[in-house]
């Protein structure tokens, strides 16, 4: 067989429009051997020779260069872009991923406002207090505006639940999906004039298949609707489809679940996108940091001592716990699952149940610890299989590493 002379209309021409992308390598097999050809023009010019018709056979193969499988330093994972892939796999719908993307425009928004909050004086009180007769920082009521507004606009919620209102709302703009989404718009609010971390908080439930306020009839009352709302909103927190907070610190980090993992992404300034930096977060099992506020201990009963003292105590390795405190649950926690430990707001003679909401903080947190392979506890019992009876129910919080978490129970029991 005899090769052409022309590289035109040949393997050899398509390596060339490749612009470099691909390693050739040439060889004529006979009884003679294979003659390998390590560039693109050497191979051409292999070709291009006339080869004697007596029993030679020519090859040309063009191979994947091995440089183009490395990844780009400017290839980056948008949330967009990830939360598209989750919807490929059937992990998520298409409904829920238009609902998270508003809640992540709505945490920019909330982080644009917290950085800005003394500049544009909306540090200090509103002067109204909330349900749980808090008061009301002024950034509070404006990030509560700015989460609802998200959220009703997306089109996709039936209906919302947010920390600051008295009882549950429907909306009446939702087109479809109905997801039930409950939030805490800005925790730790407390520390916004200090400029200490704070952040937002939610949790996204199953849609309903009985609309809340959208249907108000003739024989129907406000009253009953909103009774039915509340009935809906109350639901365990095993029913999470998803769940994840935005911390508003250094750096503005959204992290999140849909059921698989946990998953962070870092707001870059550049774009104005949330950027994946954190891949299926793993919480330590064990962890040497304990999280709690120690100003209440004389409030705390005997068996919760006798714990924390347990703590401090060095042992036979010479080392206590290290304690950690910044008052803002989402600041805490971040670092718990990042280096492992235990954060708890106890109950105690004062707040007989503690003081954090099971609907719009523990149960998204305990959520988001246990798809990182961590717990969350009251002290006795799953956080997660806990049925709420009221909207504002609160419950003591124990959350980090499974060990360090039966370490606590075990000294409740």
């Amino acid at each position: 067989m005899a090769m052409g002379s022309s590289c035109v209309s040949s393997p050899c021409a398509a390596a060339r429009q490749a612009n470099g992308a691909a390693s050739v390598v040439w060889g004529s097999s006979s009884i003679h051997g294979m003659t390998k050809a390590v560039s693109l023009r050497e191979a051409c010019a292999l070709v291009s020779k006339r080869v004697p018709v007596n029993g030679v056979r020519a090859t040309l193969t063009i191979e994947p260069s091995k440089a183009n499988t490395k990844r780009s330093q400017y290839e980056i994972q948008t949330l967009t872009g990830w939360l598209l892939k989750q919807e490929q796999a059937g992990t998520i719908d298409a409904e829920l991923t238009i609902v998270l993307s508003s809640i992540s425009l709505a945490c920019k928004q909330i982080a644009s406002l917290v950085q800005r909050a003394g500049i544009s004086n909306l540090t200090g009180v509103q002067g109204a207090t909330n349900v749980q007769g808090e008061d009301q920082k002024k950034l509070d009521v404006v990030s509560n505006e700015v989460f609802s507004s998200c959220l009703r606009s997306s089109g996709r919620t039936g209906i919302i639940a947010s920390e600051e209102e008295d009882t549950p709302v429907a909306v009446e703009e939702s087109y479809s999906g109905n997801y039930v989404v409950v939030f805490d718009p800005l925790d730790g609010s407390s520390n916004i004039d200090a400029a200490v971390s704070t952040g937002s908080i939610f949790g996204i439930y199953r849609p309903n298949d009985e609309e809340c306020l959208t249907n108000l009839d003739e024989e129907s009352t406000l009253d009953q609707q909103a009774q039915r709302c509340i009935v809906n909103v109350c639901q365990p927190g095993s029913n999470l489809l998803s769940a994840g907070y935005c911390m508003y610190s250094s750096s503005v980090i959204m992290v999140l679940s849909v059921g698989k993992g946990v998953y962070g992404f870092t707001l870059d300034p550049l774009y104005g996108e949330f950027v994946l930096t954190h891949s299926e977060i793993k919480i330590p099992s064990k962890g040497k940091i304990y999280s709690f506020n120690e100003g209440n201990y004389q409030l705390w009963d005997d068996k919760l001592k006798k714990y924390m003292d347990a703590l401090k105590d060095p042992g036979s390795s010479g080392k206590p716990y290290s304690a950690r405190y910044i008052g803002s649950l989402v600041g805490d926690f971040h670092r718990t699952m990042l280096y492992g430990g235990i954060y708890g707001y106890p109950q105690d003679k004062k707040s007989k149940n503690g003081k954090l909401r099971l609907l719009y903080e523990c149960a998204p947190m305990s959520f988001l610890a246990e798809q990182a392979g961590g717990k969350g506890s009251d002290g006795h019992k799953r956080i997660l299989d806990i049925h709420p009876e009221q909207v504002h129910q609160r419950v003591p919080l124990f959350i980090g590493s499974t060990e360090e978490v039966e370490k606590l129970e075990k000294y409740l029991a």
